[in-house]
């Protein structure tokens, strides 16, 4: 418990003590909420996050409602049936960020989803059963089978959505490489696992949620230190 008692007092003393560092972590969405999302929901996370990566997410957030008009609310039931022309075609819309390549992924993306729907009953089905303690599979199966969710992207938008995932930022990567957790690319197979390991370990000796220690690993590094009052 040392280790983690050791991050997370440096976190609180960072953010100006336990009370507000509390109030600055989020709670993961239950197995049952999770299983309940609509397939929808995610296929529109995906691609708000597949734009938001590279772009100010202010602007990619005001087109928001342009880009549910022009993609039937994201439904997968319609998009199937939408032809790589009409994508084409939609890609040059004023009312979105005008990018082939990324609405491309929608076609993808769509696809993916429908396809493990087929296989599991629903993707949120997916994901809500898929174990945190090796979430990096599931990563590795949005990278796979999907467009423009390798990396961040994929975690991220499971995030966004609840579902209880640690994420590779900037500060979270520091703070594996000073620990010589990772010493190799950042995406490696190798890093990937021992990432997982690690967390898993701070897991059972601190019993928090994977989502909560990567927070409070973040908070704990980097330059999002406040006064303490």
């Amino acid at each position: 418990m040392s280790r983690f008692n050791e991050i997370y007092e440096r976190a609180c003393y960072r953010k100006g003590g336990e009370a507000k560092l509390r109030a600055l972590l989020n709670a993961p969405q239950s197995t049952t909420t999770l299983a309940e999302y609509s397939d929808d929901m995610w296929l529109e996370e995906f691609t708000r996050k597949i734009f938001q990566s590279g772009f100010y997410w202010s602007v990619v957030n005001s087109k928001w409602e342009g880009f549910r008009e022009v993609f039937w609310d994201f439904s997968i039931d319609k998009l199937l049936y939408m032809s790589p022309d009409m994508y084409e075609q939609r890609s040059q819309d004023e009312r979105i960020i005008r990018n082939f390549k990324k609405v491309q992924s929608i076609a993808i993306n769509c696809h993916m989803i429908y396809e493990l729907q087929q296989e599991h009953g629903s993707f949120s089905q997916l994901v809500a059963q898929w174990p945190s303690n090796n979430i990096i599979e599931l990563w590795l199966t949005l990278k796979k089978k999907g467009n423009r969710l390798g990396g961040n992207t994929g975690p991220f938008a499971l995030r966004a959505l609840g579902k209880d995932t640690f994420l590779l930022t900037k500060d979270v990567e520091a703070y594996l490489r000073a620990h010589k957790v990772i010493d190799g690319g950042l995406q490696t197979l190798k890093s990937l696992r021992a990432a997982q390991s690690h967390f898993n370990e701070l897991q059972d000796t601190s019993g928090l949620s994977m989502t909560a220690i990567s927070q409070i690993i973040a908070y704990s590094v980097g330059d999002n230190a406040i006064q303490s009052t």
